[in-house]
């Protein structure tokens, strides 16, 4: 549950079935957001922490499925109303939007540096330089963070 759970949460910038105009918003604050050693070190933190959280909620099946089908703006409403979730990122020195655009902007770098090509992968050329650059250094920290292993 707890991988399923994490890649649906990372993966809510392609998630199918949303509005255009929310896939554009999502694409291109994805392709805005850069990357670096520190905040991709952030993400993976929280990441982790906001998984075990999420998981940890007897309807976290449904709030993800919830989540998947959210504009941008929904969803960083639902994690800005959540006081747990707020706490995760404060501890991790992220604000919701960073949360919210940084996850798949590092996931879908770091899938890019290894060379997967996909229409849903989206991803600046500078943060699949940086994720190239630091792979061997984040590829082990995020697959930790995907196996609930990330503490």
């Amino acid at each position: 549950m707890r991988k399923s759970a994490l890649l649906l949460l990372a993966s809510l910038a392609v998630a199918s079935g949303q509005p255009s105009t929310a896939s554009a918003e999502r694409r291109e604050a994805i392709l805005n957001y850069q990357l670096s050693l520190p905040r991709a070190n952030q993400l993976i933190a929280a990441m982790a922490a906001m998984t075990r959280y999420v998981t940890s909620l007897p309807d976290a099946r449904e709030r993800i499925a919830r989540s998947l089908k959210m504009t941008p703006a929904e969803q960083l409403a639902q994690v800005e109303k959540d006081p747990k979730a707020m706490a995760i990122l404060k501890d991790n020195d992220l604000t919701a939007r960073e949360y919210i655009v940084g996850v798949p902007a590092l996931r879908m770098a770091l899938l890019a540096a290894q060379g997967m090509t996909s229409d849903n992968i989206i991803a600046s050329p500078g943060n699949v330089a940086f994720a190239k650059a630091n792979l061997a250094q984040l590829k082990p920290k995020m697959d930790a963070a995907d196996r609930g292993a990330g503490r």
